[in-house]
């Protein structure tokens, strides 16, 4: 058994992904970004839902910016270009990528 909330904090302005979980289609991941302030840009081959679980974070896709906070969830269909703007202190993510 683990918690998710055990976590190594990565540096200012970076990322730290965990797998919790690859099976067949599904892999669930734990991301902590800490202190963002260069856009990250990503484009997944497979969909992602996301959820907030601490922090807020500003997310764009399509031109649409997101403000999210804790609690706050997002579908992102595949080949989807969405770029991290910026993160507000430390953001804790659990991520679920589906093929």
């Amino acid at each position: 058994m683990s918690n998710i909330f055990d976590y190594e904090l990565p540096e200012v302005d970076s990322e730290k992904f965990q797998t919790l979980l690859k099976e067949k289609n599904v892999e669930i991941k734990t991301i902590v970004s800490n202190t963002l302030k260069t856009p990250q840009t990503f484009v997944e081959e497979r969909d992602e839902w996301l959820v907030v679980l601490k922090g807020c974070a500003k997310l764009e896709i399509n031109g649409i910016v997101h403000k999210l906070k804790s609690g706050d969830t997002l579908f992102i269909a595949a080949n989807t270009k969405h770029t991290l703007l910026k993160t507000k202190k430390v953001v804790v993510w659990l991520s679920v990528y589906i093929q």
